[in-house]
C-alpha cells in the first residue's frame, strides 16, 4: 500500500513495537551471473559477530550470540551486473542439529520495507520446530535497513509528516495534503535517486537468487510472509527450478492493481474491525466501549474520528493525537487479536481526552521509537510500491474513487483512498499493473490464506495458487484473526507448515484449519503493504 496513510505493521505489544534485534558485520563477494540471470559461482559468505541494529533497522540491542551476520554483494542495476554494487546484510542462527541439516530457510517478513535483521532473531522463538534441522537466515531486501537504504525526510519532518492530515475534506485541506506528497517526494528524490530506480520486487528477487547460491544451497528454502508472498512469487517465476520448499503466508493477490489492492485493504480492515467489535459486544460488561451492537461501536469508532479531526486530543508529549494518527493507531491495533485489548483501552481512553496509548500504537505503525527516531520503513515501503506500480492517480481520479472506498469501509476508506497518490509524482515509473508469479515447472509452494486477515484478504491466497499454476500452488486455509497464520498459535497450522518444510509432506490441497477457543493468537512480526 502506498505511503502516508495506512502503511501496516505488526508488533507483539506497543512497548516491544520495534524488535531490539541485530545488524551486521564485513563480509562477502562478488559473483557472477549466467544467462538466466541467477547468480554463478558465489563466494562463501564471511559471516561474523552482528553489531547493534541501525536507527534505519528499528533500532535495539546486539542478538544473542546464536546470530551471525555478513554482507552479500551485489549489483545495483541487474542490467549492468559487472556496475556498481550494493551490499545487502544478513543474518543466520545455524541449525541445532548438524547431522540432520537440510540447508537455509531463507525469511522475508513483508512491508515492503521491514527489516530481515531486526526481525527475525526476535521473532526466533515462533520457529524454533525449524531451526532444529535448518539455518534460519534473513535479511534487509535492497533499499532496506543496512542495504542501501533509503532516505527521505528527518525525523522531526516525518513527526509533522505523519500528523498532518491524510483524508482531506476541504479545498485547503486537499493543497496541503498535495503539498505534503510533494515536499516528501522530493525529499526521497534528493536523499536516495541513485538507488530509487532499482528497489522494485524484481531486483529484490534476483537479489534472492545470489543470496541462494552465496548460502551454497542448491534450492531455495523460503518462508514468505504478506509482501514476502509476493516476492516468494516473483522469484518463482523467475527462477522456477530454483524453488525448494517454499511457504506463502498471508498472500498478497497477485491479481490485483494497486487500487484494487488498496479497496481489498479497505474491506479488509472493516471486517476485522467489526470482528473486534463484535468480540467486545460478546464480553458484555467487560467490554468498555459504548455499544449494545457491533454497528453501535463501529458508530462510535467514526464519531470519534469526527472529534479528532475537528480537534485533536493530548497525545505524548508535545504531540497531539490527530485523526490521522488515532486511525494509524487502530489500523495497527487489527493485525493481531492479542492487540485488541490494547485498542479497546485506547478507543476508551481517546474518547475521553488522553491519546497516548493510539499514538503509541501509530508509532509503531510508522516505526518511530521513543527517543523519535523513525526506521526507513516508510520511505522503502514508498520507494519499492512506487518503483512496482505503473498506476499513477491523477486528483480528479482519486477523488471519484473516493466513494467506492467510503462504502468499502466508513473508518479506512477515506485514508487508503486518499494514499492511492502517494506515487502520482513519483520520480521513477513503475514495473507493472500486476506482478508475474506464473512458475511452471516449480516445486510445490504451500499457499496460507487466513479468513480474518485485514491486511491481506483471504481471496489473495486463492489468486495466488492459481497464477501459480496446475501442480505448483498448494492452498491451506486458516480460520482465524489478525494478519497471517503460522504465529497464530494455531497448532493444525503450525503442523502442517513444518511438516512440509522438515519433511517434504505436501498437505492435502483445500486443507483447513480451525481455531480451539484456547488457541491463543500471538501476532506475526510480519509488516504488509501492497
Amino acid at each position: 500500500m502506498p505511503t502516508n496513510a495506512l502503511r501496516v505493521a505488526a508488533s507483539a505489544a506497543v512497548a516491544a513495537a520495534l524488535l531490539a534485534t541485530s545488524a551486521c558485520s564485513d563480509g562477502g563477494g562478488k559473483e557472477k551471473r549466467g544467462k538466466d540471470g541467477a547468480a554463478q559461482g558465489a563466494k562463501a559468505l564471511k559471516w561474523g559477530d552482528c553489531e547493534a541494529p541501525t536507527a534505519a533497522e528499528g533500532g535495539g540491542q546486539v542478538p544473542g550470540k546464536d546470530w551471525q551476520c555478513a554482507v552479500l554483494e551485489v549489483p545495483l542495476d541487474y542490467a549492468k551486473p559487472e556496475g556498481e554494487t550494493i551490499e545487502l546484510a544478513l543474518i543466520r542462527a545455524k541449525a541445532r542439529d548438524k547431522d540432520k541439516r537440510i540447508g537455509s530457510l531463507v525469511f522475508n517478513f513483508g512491508g515492503p520495507g521491514g527489516s530481515g535483521i531486526t526481525t527475525l532473531p526476535g521473532a526466533a522463538s515462533e520457529y524454533a520446530a525449524l531451526r532444529d534441522r535448518y539455518d534460519l537466515v534473513s535479511f534487509d531486501p535492497r533499499g532496506v535497513g543496512r542495504s542501501a537504504p533509503v532516505k527521505c525526510e528527518d525525523d522531526k519532518q516525518l513527526d509533522a509528516y505523519y500528523a498532518s492530515d491524510s483524508s482531506p475534506a476541504t479545498p485547503e485541506q486537499e493543497k496541503a495534503f498535495l503539498e505534503s506528497i510533494d515536499k516528501y517526494q522530493k525529499a526521497c528524490e534528493a536523499n536516495s535517486g541513485k538507488v530509487l530506480p532499482h528497489v522494485g520486487t524484481e531486483n529484490a528477487a534476483r537479489d534472492l537468487d545470489r543470496i541462494r547460491q552465496a548460502l551454497g544451497d542448491e534450492k531455495l528454502n523460503y518462508f514468505g510472509i504478506s509482501y514476502g508472498t509476493e516476492l516468494g512469487g516473483v522469484y518463482a517465476h523467475l527462477f522456477p527450478k530454483n524453488v525448494g520448499r517454499a511457504v506463502f503466508d498471508a498472500v498478497v493477490d497477485p491479481t490485483k492493481t494497486s487500487e484494487e489492492g488498496a479497496l481489498g485493504q479497505a474491506k479488509g480492515f472493516q471486517l476485522a474491525l467489526g470482528n473486534f467489535a463484535q468480540d467486545c459486544v460478546n464480553r458484555g460488561d467487560a467490554c468498555r466501549l459504548q455499544g449494545s451492537t457491533a454497528k453501535e461501536i463501529e458508530a462510535n469508532v467514526i464519531e470519534l474520528q469526527k472529534k479528532l479531526a475537528a480537534k485533536p486530543v493530548t497525545g505524548i508529549g508535545d504531540r497531539m493525537l490527530t485523526e490521522t494518527a488515532a486511525t494509524n493507531g487502530i489500523a495497527q491495533s487489527l493485525y493481531s487479536k492479542e492487540l485488541w485489548p490494547l485498542l479497546e483501552q485506547g478507543l476508551d481512553e481517546a474518547d475521553g481526552g488522553q491519546g497516548q496509548l493510539l499514538l503509541a500504537l501509530s508509532d509503531a505503525l510508522n516505526g518511530r521509537d521513543q527517543q523519535g527516531r523513525y526506521s526507513n520503513i516508510g520511505a522503502a515501503n514508498a520507494a519499492i510500491n512506487c518503483a512496482d506500480s505503473k498506476e499513477r492517480p491523477t486528483l480528479a481520479q482519486t477523488k471519484a474513487k473516493l466513494p467506492e472506498f467510503r462504502a468499502a469501509s466508513p473508518v479506512f476508506g477515506d485514508f487508503l483512498g486518499w494514499a492511492m497518490m502517494s506515487c502520482t509524482d513519483w520520480p521513477v515509473a513503475g514495473a507493472w499493473s500486476t506482478p508475474d508469479v506464473s512458475a511452471p515447472g516449480s516445486a510445490p509452494i504451500l499457499v496460507i490464506g487466513n479468513t480474518g486477515d485485514p491486511a491481506t484478504p483471504y481471496e489473495g491466497a486463492r489468486k495466488m495458487v492459481e497464477r501459480l499454476g496446475p501442480g505448483v500452488g498448494v492452498e491451506l486455509t486458516y480460520k482465524g484473526e489478525g494478519h497471517g497464520a503460522y504465529n497464530s498459535g494455531d497448532k493444525c497450522v503450525q503442523q502442517a507448515v513444518n511438516s512440509y518444510l522438515v519433511d517434504g509432506k505436501v498437505p492435502g490441497a483445500n486443507t483447513v484449519c480451525t481455531p480451539s477457543p484456547s488457541t491463543s493468537a500471538s501476532p506475526s512480526p510480519s509488516v504488509s503493504a501492497l
